[in-house]
């Protein structure tokens, strides 16, 4: 943050993590060999390759596999299906004027529903096939927004669509969104955004990092944090609120024990409930 306070508007703007900064986080070079088979599986995750892993062709027609409860079509009596459909015909609205001519390319063949993280626990999410041409497919992932947790310490968002106040930030804290990010409310009065399936997107292992991976690994961590607050935020009152010292940091590392600590304990109520049966689980 020092540095960013450092640069120019257009500087901090302008700045971005590149894959090249993902590779420098280590010198291990079975770990930088590792990364590297990431990054190209990361480039090989295109919708042509997941056409035929998510899909599969029914009466002519390509339409996503049911895989209850992790994705599934809603019966047609279900108002969840009209929902989806009503929410992206809408949004293309919300896309910028060159965004919505490239997604006029495709057009819409199929609406399921699929599991949400444990972030999104208990909102709707959709997944949307789209082709441009027999092998040209778009997923599309339909996810519902609602108020932020912050609200009540914060104060209301200035946004009233609580799927806008999502896209705006993400388009504000990333150096590049995804081009297909909008978001609408349905005619049941819900709020969605959309973005892309699955974007060329990888994920390092944790887990199993080395001391000094690890700390270069929280590094770029700590670097994608502060680029973000440097554009979203007063850079300059930010970086001399945090000091020289590492009181700052101190409070940070302390909170994330014990979060972690919590969380913990939280999962081990879960398992002593779900074997007492007062909770229903799924196991696979």
């Amino acid at each position: 943050m020092n540095e960013y306070a450092q640069m120019t508007v257009l500087e901090v703007w302008y700045s971005h993590i590149g894959v090249e900064s993902l590779l420098t986080f280590t010198r291990n070079a079975r770990e930088q060999k590792k990364l590297k088979q990431e990054v190209k599986k990361a480039h090989s995750l295109t919708p042509v390759l997941e056409l035929h892993t998510l899909t599969k062709m029914v009466n002519g027609q390509r339409r996503f596999i049911d895989n209850p409860p992790l994705v599934f079509h809603p019966l047609p009596e279900d108002p969840l299906a009209e929902e989806m459909l009503s929410v992206f015909h809408k949004y293309r609205k919300s896309l910028r004027d060159d965004w919505r001519v490239l997604l006029d390319h495709y057009h819409l063949v199929d609406v399921a529903m699929k599991v949400v993280g444990v972030g999104s626990v208990g909102t709707r999410c959709g997944v949307a096939l789209l082709v441009a041409g027999h092998n040209d497919p778009l997923f599309l992932q339909i996810k519902e927004a609602r108020a932020s947790v912050l609200e009540p310490y914060a104060g209301k968002s200035v946004y009233k669509n609580h799927a806008q106040r999502i896209v705006a930030g993400q388009q504000l804290m990333q150096a590049a969104s995804d081009i297909f990010l909008g978001w609408t409310r349905s005619n049941s009065g819900h709020d969605f955004y959309l973005r892309q399936l699955r974007d060329m997107k990888t994920a390092v292992a944790v887990e199993g990092l080395s001391e000094a991976d690890h700390h270069g690994y929280s590094n770029l961590c700590g670097w994608a944090l502060a680029r973000a607050h440097a554009r979203s935020g007063d850079r300059i009152m930010i970086s001399g609120y945090l000091g020289q010292k590492d009181t700052f940091d101190q409070a940070i590392a302390h909170f994330a024990v014990a979060y972690a600590d919590q969380t913990e304990q939280d999962y081990q109520e879960l398992v002593v409930a779900v074997k007492a049966g007062r909770l229903k689980a799924i196991h696979e």
